[in-house]
């Protein structure tokens, strides 16, 4: 039997449009839209059309998808799809416990605001996605060198670092990279520079209720199915320092049997990561009501 994930985009694949077909063609967005306006103290469609804010700034992109991909969630829902297992780049894990149910959307959207905050507001430190390289090298280039850590790890050929700007300079200065990229970040995001940020998030996370997940969740840091509401809040946690595992989900969701996933929210970079990781499985992308209603 086909076993199906439901998979999660983080920031990084938002533009302006990702809430046009959402508002015209999904009757609830409006009134979330506003419901989030209220929490937020900001609109996510204004944001989107250019008239508050900055759409790529970390303190707007990432409320901006979780009320994106939360739609899709609701509307996939409505029309009885369910999934396997659900799993979240970064950001988007917020969104697979969302759809898990461990939380509600406005315990979700707190969540995800208060964490933007502090991770916009990190300052000091760096982060280069590195293209063909040598593993092993790399590997050892980061052991050798302090206050760099491996942050993501996309698919075996593209991986992010992040630490300190002089000792992320220091391993690119000592392995041979295809390609290089800085990002666009305010700090050094998942590692252990935000340790303070993730400190001062876990007193909220503390004092959010959080219920067992209806679909297995696999979290960034330790990317095994669970849905005990104690491990998954206690994974979380960990995750602003933690590094993205993103390999060894889809090797993990693959092993589970899974052969088709879907990436729900705008963009298809997880498509791509999908891809290059483990082939066998098929992924189509929900970015739209129109794509909803194409899956039958």
């Amino acid at each position: 039997m086909t076993k199906i994930a439901w998979l999660f985009p983080g920031q990084g694949s938002q533009h302006p449009e990702m809430m046009a077909d959402l508002l015209t063609a999904y009757s609830p967005a409006k009134e979330r839209c506003e419901e989030a306006a209220a929490i937020l103290g900001w609109s996510v469609i204004d944001c989107c059309a250019g008239r508050i804010g900055n759409l790529d700034q970390t303190l707007y992109t990432q409320p901006s998808l979780f009320l994106v991909e939360s739609l899709l969630v609701d509307a996939l829902k409505e029309r009885g799809a369910k999934a396997d297992f659900v799993a979240g780049h970064s950001l988007g894990e917020y969104v697979a416990l969302y759809a898990a149910e461990v939380f509600d959307f406005t315990t979700g959207l707190k969540l995800v605001q208060r964490r933007a905050e502090l991770m916009n507001a990190a300052g000091g430190g760096k982060m280069v996605a590195l293209m063909g390289f040598d593993r092993k090298a790399l590997q050892a280039a980061i052991a050798s060198t302090p206050n760099v850590v491996l942050a993501n790890d996309n698919h075996p050929g593209q991986v992010v670092i992040s630490g300190l700007p002089a000792a992320v300079d220091a391993v690119l200065s000592k392995i041979t990279v295809k390609r290089a990229v800085p990002l666009k970040v305010s700090g050094a995001f998942h590692s252990p520079l935000m340790a303070e940020a993730a400190a001062t998030f876990a007193t909220l996370l503390e004092a959010c209720p959080f219920q067992e997940a209806i679909f297995p969740v696999l979290n960034n840091v330790e990317p095994e199915p669970i849905t005990d509401a104690a491990l998954i809040k206690a994974r979380l946690r960990s995750q602003m320092t933690g590094s993205v595992r993103w390999v060894e989900t889809c090797q993990t969701l693959a092993a589970a049997g899974v052969t088709q996933a879907l990436e729900i929210g705008p963009g298809n970079v997880l498509a791509g990561l999908v891809k290059r990781t483990t082939p066998e499985v098929t992924v189509t992308n929900v970015a739209t009501i129109a794509s909803l209603e194409s899956l039958g």
